[in-house]
């Protein structure tokens, strides 16, 4: 089976095509620029992973949510139940950038982290 990707590993966005035999085996590529872009097109046919991005609500903080993401990339198809846990959840104030808010998501080892700051919503007084 022969696919066409669009290298992602920097800004030239080379065209690669990869062949992949059935047993899921690369065995041959092509249109790769660096060996970055070989790796990529290997990678992206026999383990997809993503990192991903999104926002989890803050009780009590300054701002209503915080920007988040994973430690690293998990496999594509983890996605969908990362993101269900994300959207389940809610943080305290204060948040800090780092700060493990979700641990091993998505039946991974991968943790989602507080990717900005929120401080505890100051009261008047």
């Amino acid at each position: 089976m022969k696919r066409t990707i669009i290298c992602i590993c920097c800004p030239k966005g080379c065209t690669l095509q990869v062949t992949a035999e059935e047993n899921g085996q690369v065995s041959g590529i092509s249109g790769y620029g660096c060996e970055n872009g070989r790796e990529y097109g290997i990678k992206e046919c026999t383990r997809p992973s993503r990192t991903v991005t999104s926002t989890i609500p803050v009780a009590g903080g300054a701002v209503k949510r915080v920007p988040v993401k994973t430690a690293r990339e998990i496999p594509k198809e983890r996605i969908p139940k990362c993101m269900e846990e994300i959207h389940q959840t809610v943080v305290q104030a204060p948040v800090r950038i780092g700060d493990v808010l979700i641990r091993r998501t998505a039946g991974t080892d991968v943790d989602v982290i507080a990717a900005g700051n929120a401080a505890v919503k100051e009261t008047g007084g």
